[in-house]
């Protein structure tokens, strides 16, 4: 110790000698690296670097590599030992939450609170002379507050309102605030936003006066729905939610829901009045069926495509009211995206795979349901299904991008075992195949939606650069619609989702009450599939028993080769040479899923309780 001790003294006497005689006061010289906090506040330039800060707590979107869809009935993550489980099969707890995604983080949520806080406090005492960069700064920083905030409180229901800045020595212990206190703050909060953002450029991944208009339509139809009523949600879980005593921290225990309804219907309306328009939702009848596909294709690309098929005109319209963009200086993770969920005789990962269960719910072509005991559906399901479906879900025989392979000259997914006599063809993107078996879909599905089709893009070494869509023109549509059929305005509803329904090649939906009720749910699911809704809808709308709580299904395809065919070599999908079979069947060896009440809300975790003695459990736990 003496010794560095020394020698770190003769280095800084040597190194004083050194200075020049003029420079005594270089001592308080500024680090290099580092900006003096009350120096943020005199420039411009570094007031908006501090407030770029704030949309960190954006992170990567909804493309984390275990994603939202995979804790839903949409798909189920392949890997073991990432505590998904723990969710799904209904064993989580305050000492084991299970799987938490970047938003259901406290420590991370609030860290970014914080930093908007700082924003907001040291804003108004800035002393550069940009009033309208003020204004617009401000403004970003009070919708990122609030939409934090919205994000843990659908999750956890009410927690703890901090708005200023704490210092050493504070107590640090607050206690949570009811439901209606936080959507209140949520909702006070964007109307202060939207004035600030009114008539300023709306930037691309830049809060803007429609991103402000589209979170305050969603906090108010969560605020509307079933789960956050209480006397609807005491009556659905009446053994969890209705034994509950402060009911008022997961919702609301007074007011009209019809009220909130049409609070919800108004603030979607102004999102539509304010945007004008979607991408495609003028038209007039359904579109032919390649032109529906292409549509969707060109949505989910986010106009980060180069596919002929993906329209980068869909970028310069009111569809995506708020993205989080990706750049290929950056090298995100989340540009793997197909690395991390196509299929593995690409050499991709097949994280997240769709199940069946949503695979069923697509829609045949003509509207109708469909129904493995139709013996056409059955025979070919594949065949004549809702335009999405094809832009969304890679199944055996699906055209893809160019292998690389001489097993597969065809391009084609290959997810089914074929025969040949008594020789048998394993499929390469199967878990019993030659390519990274390890990594094959349980399921028999991988991802096609999010993944950039264009043949140039290696997903195993390019990386892609499709935005993650926060807040979409059609969510608004669906808002609105919803609070529409809740209210009895089946007509108008109508109108809106049949608007939808045509941009994708759909027929139009004629259904009233219920029946439309239902109808529209469907269509919801489909249309947002993968945009983190379902995990939060199916909730709302207190169906998860029935929906994200089934046993997942997986399907098995078969190929074997006519009598008297001749088999293409190597093996390439031909109805032709082969009958195909379809087998849906249940399977629990990844997971067995099951629904308990409580988890309609996350649980607080055993070490924010301890931190927070205030903290009070959410119900069940």
């Amino acid at each position: 110790m003496k010794k560095i001790t020394q020698i770190t003294a003769c280095t800084l006497l040597l190194a004083a000698t050194m200075l020049p005689a003029c420079k005594k006061d270089f001592l308080n010289t500024l680090p290099l690296e580092q900006v003096q906090a009350d120096e943020t506040w005199k420039d411009p330039a570094l007031a908006e670097a501090f407030v770029n800060g704030v949309y960190g707590g954006l992170y990567e979107g909804g493309f984390d590599e275990q994603m939202l869809a995979s804790i839903s009935d949409e798909a189920i993550f392949t890997h073991a030992g990432r505590n998904i489980n723990t969710i799904n099969q209904g064993i989580l707890n305050p000492s084991s939450p299970g799987w938490e995604n970047r938003h259901t983080n406290f420590l991370d949520m609030y860290n970014f609170i914080r930093t908007a806080n700082i924003a907001i406090e040291n804003l108004p005492k800035a002393t550069f002379e940009n009033q309208a960069l003020k204004d617009r700064l401000m403004g970003e920083a009070r919708f990122l507050r609030a939409y934090y905030y919205h994000q843990l409180l659908r999750f956890y229901g009410g927690i703890p309102l901090i708005t200023k800045i704490y210092v050493l020595n504070e107590d640090y212990l607050v206690a949570r605030s009811t439901y209606a206190e936080v959507s209140n703050f949520i909702l006070k909060e964007s109307d202060a936003a939207y004035a600030l953002l009114k008539g300023k450029p709306r930037i691309r991944g830049r809060a803007t006066d429609l991103t402000v208009l589209a979170l305050k339509s969603r906090q108010l139809i969560y605020d509307a729905s079933d789960l956050h009523d209480m006397a609807k949600a005491t009556a659905k879980s009446p053994d969890v939610l209705g034994k509950f005593p402060k009911f008022e921290l997961i919702g609301f225990k007074t007011g009209a829901q019809t009220a909130r309804w049409q609070a919800a219907k108004v603030a979607a309306k102004a999102v539509l009045d304010e945007a004008g328009s979607g991408y495609k939702t003028d038209l007039a009848g359904p579109v032919p069926v390649n032109e529906g596909r292409k549509n969707y294709l060109s949505i989910a690309m986010g106009g980060g495509s180069k596919h002929p098929d993906a329209d980068p005109a869909v970028a310069t319209t009111n569809e995506f009211l708020f993205v989080r963009t990706f750049t290929a200086e950056r090298a995100e993770g989340a540009q793997q995206h197909g690395l991390r969920n196509g299929p593995n005789g690409y050499n991709n990962w097949a994280g997240n795979t769709p199940i069946q269960e949503l695979v069923d719910d697509y829609e045949m072509m003509d509207g109708t349901r469909f129904d493995w005991n139709n013996a056409t559906h059955k025979a070919d399901p594949y065949e004549n299904r809702d335009p999405r479906f094809y832009a969304s879900i890679l199944y055996d025989g699906a055209p893809w991008k160019p292998r690389g392979r001489a097993e597969d000259p065809a391009n084609e997914i290959q997810t089914g075992t074929y025969f040949v006599g008594n020789t048998r063809i394993v499929g390469l993107d199967t878990r019993q195949g030659p390519i990274e078996n390890w990594n094959g879909s349980f399921t028999g599905y991988y991802f096609r939606k999010f993944i950039d089709p264009d043949p140039a893009l290696r997903d195993n070494t390019g990386r892609q650069n499709v935005p993650w869509p926060y807040f979409r023109y059609t969510e608004a549509i669906f808002n609105y619609a919803e609070a529409c059929i809740e209210l009895g305005e089946d007509a108008e509803a109508l109108t809106w989702i049949n608007k939808i329904r045509f941009r994708a090649g759909m027929p139009a939906l004629t259904e009233t009450g219920d029946a439309l009720r239902q109808r529209y749910r469907n269509e919801r699911r489909i249309e947002m599939a993968y945009e983190e809704q379902r995990y939060f809808d199916a909730r709302r709308w207190m169906i998860a028993p029935q929906t994200l709580g089934r046993k997942t299904t997986y399907i098995q395809v078969e190929g074997r080769l006519k009598a008297g065919a001749t088999a293409p070599v190597p093996y390439r999908r031909d109805e032709t040479k082969f009958d195909y079979t379809y087998k849906p069947v249940i399977n629990n060896d990844l997971e067995n899923r099951r629904w308990l009440d409580k988890m309609y809300f996350r649980p607080f975790s055993l070490g924010e309780t301890q931190r927070n003695k205030l903290l009070e459990q959410n119900p069940g736990y």
